[in-house]
């Protein structure tokens, strides 16, 4: 299907950053890690992005995908808080005491209630917990998984394939530093109940004190969430969310190669996301930013605005010349109808993409008279055969 791309407001008119360009450029930021996404959560922009689209064994973070399976079952009231499941031997051997690793010392044959499971999951990363709810709801810890991977694609993550609830160490489990901030970003946002679990110093349970295992929770920088993970041989890695005043980012990093490193990469780039921006209006409410194209109607083109004002975070210093495109099926055919998406408005500093708003017509445009209708058919014609 043919694409056309436009300017935004008129044909070649560029944005600029204003008197940014009189200033001298700040040094390049950069980070340790080999895989990164940072977004502002107001704007969408993207702060900071590296290899963002590989996919990677999620370890531990796969449980965030846990907790929002039991989140969407608790909206739906296929379970409730006080639903109580067993702690079968599985669980116990390979999540427990037995197996070493993290756990809530869930105690063989006892039975667990789901409220006291979640804040295993949140705030002490319990592999007994995970399977626990796993099994509870599914029946077995492969069903919930499939059940994991499915939900993923329906909130929009195409790679993120699960096949354990815990994250643990096989081959089929993988996420993208992308989908963990989409999966970060529907957590806050959907379920904040649960997202409130994560910013625990601790809890205590079956009279067992446990600390957050998530060290930016103390660090007293802002975090509020989320969690951590480790695979052989892809390293360290973190999905966070910070808030400081009225601005929140989403951060997911991986390839770090020590806990120090984690801690110390994730501290400065939270700091850096939040002192070296400064928001920027682009289009008002209602502001014309563009025009498309119209087919067989009583008039050439439409307008098209956003469904609001579109703000950007752009550095405070900033070299890079902001330019806008909108994208759209050429042409639109007639008639169209006012407040119909047809496109997106790409905003771009320099060669990086900040974000994407959606485009909708601004009024309307009725069908056109027979002769005009066949004026557009030769123009679009004459516009494929050449």
């Amino acid at each position: 299907m043919r694409m056309k791309m436009l300017s935004a407001a008129f044909l070649g008119l560029a944005l600029f950053a204003g008197a940014a360009f009189a200033q001298t450029p700040a040094p390049a930021f950069d980070t340790k890690a080999k895989q990164i996404l940072l977004v502002d959560a107001e704007t969408g922009t993207v702060l900071f992005s590296r290899a963002e689209n590989d996919p990677i064994p999620p370890a531990s973070l796969a449980k965030l995908m846990t907790m929002e399976v039991v989140g969407e079952a608790l909206g739906k009231g296929e379970v409730s808080p006080e639903t109580l499941y067993d702690v079968s031997e599985h669980a116990w051997r390979t999540g427990g005491a037995p197996a070493g690793t993290s756990t809530m010392f869930a105690a063989l044959k006892s039975r667990i209630r789901v409220a006291d499971l979640l804040q295993g999951v949140a705030v002490q990363l319990a592999n007994d917990a995970c399977i626990i709810l796993a099994e509870g709801m599914t029946g077995s810890e492969g069903a919930f998984a499939e059940r994991m991977t499915a939900r993923a694609r329906e909130l929009g993550m195409p790679v993120a394939t699960f096949r354990n609830a815990t994250g643990l160490p096989d081959p089929g489990n993988k996420i993208t530093m992308s989908e963990l901030v989409t999966l970060v970003r529907h957590l806050h946002e959907a379920h904040p109940d649960l997202y409130r679990l994560y910013s625990q110093p601790e809890f205590e349970w079956n009279k067992i004190l446990q600390r957050n295992k998530n060290p930016l929770i103390s660090a007293n920088i802002g975090v509020d969430g989320l969690a951590t993970g480790f695979a052989e041989g892809f390293g360290f890695s973190l999905a966070a969310s910070l808030q400081r005043g009225d601005r929140r980012v989403y951060l997911a990093m991986g390839g770090l190669e020590t806990d120090k490193e984690r801690i110390e990469e994730s501290r400065k780039v939270l700091d850096w996301a939040m002192t070296a921006f400064e928001k920027k209006r682009i289009f008002a409410d209602g502001e014309s930013i563009g025009e498309a194209a119209v087919y067989g109607g009583d008039a050439s083109h439409v307008a098209l605005v956003a469904g609001g004002p579109v703000d950007v975070l752009l550095p405070v210093n900033n070299p890079e010349r902001l330019t806008a495109r909108i994208v759209y099926k050429w042409p639109l055919r007639a008639p169209v109808t006012a407040g119909t998406e047809v496109g997106v408005v790409k905003l771009w500093n320099g060669e990086k993409l900040l974000r994407e708003v959606p485009v909708k017509t601004a009024g309307a445009v009725g069908q056109g008279t027979l002769t005009s209708r066949a004026v557009d058919a030769l123009q679009e014609l004459l516009f494929f055969w050449l």
